[in-house]
């Protein structure tokens, strides 16, 4: 197991403070009425530093590594996986703007530590999931604007979002041999609460992740100025690519929150329900799933412990992310379903929020990339890719 440092420490239990008091109550009202959440509580999340984590400090941000990233989101999972994945949102989506130009940094990054200007990432489409590459939404040059068209798919926070990053191809010419090239990534802004003009959407019906909506999208010309293409045109694939590391763990932190939740649920319903005379916490049956939860719990935790490592000092690390990307959204499913077991009948209801981890853990097993691309990055580093 590894030891925190004090200054992790303390980053933990505030984490846990506000998500106790705070994001738990919350979700436990919204969830099951499928609200949304409060722009209060995202105000909170901003002055604690939730949006800034890993910001350099030269823009206003914390400065702190995936480490304390995922010390955080796996509190806020704890009690509500969406606002865990909320702060994705700002901390520069994860990577992903690294490759602003310095003058945008220094426009975009400090209102986005501050909370006050969160992004949505548009990457999918309805035949480009897990295939990024086969992407077809395009975005055509015309004078100082480009005009994007097409349909994206799996955009959570796209009406909340400040700007929302779309992913469009720029080189109508398709190498067959290389369909990531050409594709370049966009900065699109727009009025909070709102979708960008020349853009339609309609919001995807979810069993879970509550608590913000997640939208299909129609871009018809949607004119953006020069300016806000990120990086270098034709290298979006790159970009979009360039965090992964980090999303997949805190994909596996997000997990570890949820499997937590279920367990501690479990412990006490455990000792509160009596049957046959006593807790049924008595029964080795039940004694014996809460052993097991626990175990699986603090497996991934170490593994994601060493991987937060390995990130924060610069190593690679794409096999081990996601080992423990698959580890860890594997076990979750299996813990939260057997926390509502524990629950039993009283845990397919709405009543207990044994029911919301197994909901949203299901999830877990399919964002930034499901458990078969994980299971396809570790073989081809283990055996070397397939032949074709």
């Amino acid at each position: 197991m590894h030891e925190l440092t004090e200054e992790r420490k303390l980053i933990q239990e505030a984490a846990r403070e506000f998500t106790m008091k705070r994001v738990l109550p919350l979700a436990n009202k919204l969830d099951p009425e499928k609200g949304s959440i409060p722009r209060e509580l995202v105000d909170e999340m901003a002055e604690l530093g939730y949006f800034s984590i890993l910001i350099p400090e030269e823009y206003g941000g914390l400065g702190l590594g995936a480490y304390e990233y995922c010390l955080v989101a796996e509190q806020l999972s704890r009690g509500w996986m969406s606002v865990a994945s909320l702060i994705a949102r700002g901390n520069g989506l994860i990577g992903a703007l690294k490759s602003l130009s310095p003058e945008q940094k220094k426009v975009y990054l400090p209102r986005m530590a501050r909370g006050e200007y969160l992004g949505a990432f548009s990457l999918s489409e309805p035949n480009a999931g897990s295939d990024v590459a086969n992407i077809s939404c395009r975005a055509v040059r015309n004078g100082d604007h480009w005009e994007i068209t097409g349909n994206k798919y799996w955009c959570t926070f796209a009406d909340q979002a400040d700007f929302i990053l779309v992913f469009a191809r720029t080189d109508p010419q398709v190498d067959p041999k290389a369909r990531h090239r050409g594709i370049s990534a966009f900065m699109v802004e727009k009025p909070r609460g709102e979708l960008p003009a020349g853009c339609q959407g309609s919001v995807i019906p979810k069993i879970g992740y509550h608590g913000w909506t997640t939208w299909e999208l129609a871009f018809d010309k949607c004119r953006v100025p020069a300016s806000s293409i990120v990086g270098e045109e034709g290298r979006g694939f790159y970009l979009a690519t360039a965090g992964l590391e980090t999303a997949r763990a805190h994909t596996a932190a997000r997990s570890i929150g949820l499997a937590q939740g279920a367990l501690e649920d479990s412990l006490v319903y455990a000792r509160d329900r009596n049957q046959f005379g006593k807790a049924i916490g008595d029964f080795q049956a039940i004694r014996f799933k809460l052993a097991d939860m626990a175990t699986q719990i603090e497996a991934a935790r170490s593994l994601l412990y060493a991987v937060c490592q390995k990130i924060d000092a610069g190593q690679r690390c794409d096999t081990e992310a996601a080992m423990v990307k698959l580890f860890a959204s594997e076990m979750c499913e299996q813990v939260t379903s057997e926390g509502l077991q524990v629950h039993g009948g009283a845990g397919y209801t709405t009543h207990f929020a044994a029911e919301r981890y197994w909901r949203d853990a299901r999830l877990t097993k399919i964002f930034e990339g499901t458990s078969e691309i994980q299971k396809r990055i570790i073989s081809d580093a283990l055996l070397g890719k397939a032949a074709a």
